[in-house]
C-alpha cells in the first residue's frame, strides 16, 4: 500500500518550523501540510522570497514533500479569525484573500509542493447564496489562473459551516467556473465523518479524480472537532485501502489544529496509528484474496 503521511505545521505551533521539519523527517513522515503564518512562514513578510527558498533547502535536505496549506487564523486580520474570505462583502477584502492566495501560488511553486490548498469561508449575514457563489467564483478566478501558469493544483477543501460545504458543492463550483484544470479537490476525511450522507470510504472512491490533498483525523458524527486518532468514529483501514485503490500520490496529512500542546507526541502517535491501519488493511485485503482468516 503507497500511502505518503504528513502532519500538519498548524499542530505544531510552539515548534519553530526547522525543529518540526526535522522532527516529522525523523519519525519517518514523508512530507508536511505547510500553513502559511506568522510562527512559521509568514506569507506577509517582506523577506518571503528568501525565507521560502531557506525553507526549500531544508525540506529537499530532509526528503519532506509539501503541501501549502492557507488556513491560518488571524493572517490577515487579526480580530477576524479566517477573515477576511473570498466571501466578505468588500471588494477590496476579498481581493486580499485573492492576493494571500495567489501568493501562496508562488511559494508553491518555489517549494515544490504537489497542492495549494484554500476553502470558501462563511457565507456573510445578509448574503444570499447567489451572491456568495458569484463572489466566490470571482475571487477564485485569478488564483486558478495562477494555479495555472504554476503548474500547482489548486486543492479547495468542503469546510463544516462554510458556502462550500461538502462534495456536492464542490461539484457546484466545478460547474459554475466551466471544470478548469487547476481546480482540485482537498479531502478531509474527519470532515466526510461529520457531515456527509456518504461513509468516508465512499467520499474517497466518488472524489478519487478530483483528490489533490487529503486530509486525515478522528471525528465524531455531526461534531465538527479534529480529534486524535482512536477519539472518534471512524473505520481507518478501509479509507486507507480506498485511498490505495484509487491511486492518490499526494499527501495525506495529519490535521490536528487545536492540539499543539502536545504535538510532538501526537506527531508520534500518528504516524504508529496510521501504519498498523494500513497493515490492517493489507492483511483483510490478503485474507479477502485466499478466501479465508489469516493463520
Amino acid at each position: 500500500m503507497t500511502l505518503h503521511l504528513g502532519y500538519g505545521t498548524n499542530g505544531l505551533t510552539d515548534l519553530r518550523l526547522d525543529d518540526a521539519l526535522g522532527l516529522l523527517a525523523d519519525l519517518g513522515y514523508d512530507g508536511v501540510g505547510l500553513t502559511l503564518d506568522h510562527m512559521h512562514l509568514d506569507p506577509l513578510a517582506p523577506d518571503l522570497v528568501e525565507r521560502t527558498r531557506q525553507v526549500a533547502r531544508r525540506l529537499t535536505s530532509l526528503g519532506l514533500r509539501v503541501t501549502v496549506e492557507t488556513g491560518a487564523r488571524y493572517v490577515l486580520d487579526p480580530r477576524r479569525k479566517h477573515g477576511p474570505s473570498l466571501l466578505d462583502p468588500d471588494p477590496d477584502a476579498r481581493a486580499a484573500r485573492t492576493a494571500l492566495l495567489v501568493r501562496a501560488v508562488d511559494v508553491a511553486a518555489e517549494l515544490g509542493a504537489h497542492a495549494v490548498h484554500c476553502f470558501s469561508g462563511i457565507t456573510p449575514p445578509d448574503t444570499s447564496t447567489d451572491t456568495a457563489w458569484k463572489r466566490l467564483t470571482e475571487a477564485i478566478t485569478p488564483v486558478l489562473e495562477a494555479a495555472d501558469r504554476s503548474g500547482i493544483p489548486l486543492a479547495i477543501e468542503p469546510e463544516p459551516g462554510h458556502l462550500l460545504a461538502t462534495l456536492a458543492d464542490f461539484h457546484h463550483l466545478r460547474a459554475l467556473l466551466g471544470d478548469p484544470a487547476p481546480l482540485g479537490l482537498t479531502l478531509d476525511i474527519g470532515h466526510c465523518q461529520c457531515l456527509e450522507e456518504a461513509s468516508p470510504v465512499s467520499c474517497v472512491q466518488d472524489s478519487a479524480p478530483w483528490l489533490r490533498h487529503v486530509q486525515i483525523e478522528d471525528m465524531r458524527r455531526g461534531v465538527h472537532e479534529h480529534l486524535p486518532f482512536g477519539d472518534g468514529e471512524i473505520d481507518f483501514p478501509p479509507v486507507l485501502a480506498a485511498l490505495a485503490a484509487a491511486d492518490y500520490q499526494g499527501l495525506t496529512v495529519v490535521e490536528l489544529p487545536r492540539h499543539s500542546h502536545a504535538g510532538p507526541e501526537l506527531a508520534r502517535t500518528s504516524i504508529a496509528f496510521l501504519r498498523d491501519a494500513a497493515k490492517q488493511a493489507l492483511t483483510k485485503k490478503a485474507t479477502t484474496k485466499r478466501g479465508g482468516a489469516p493463520c
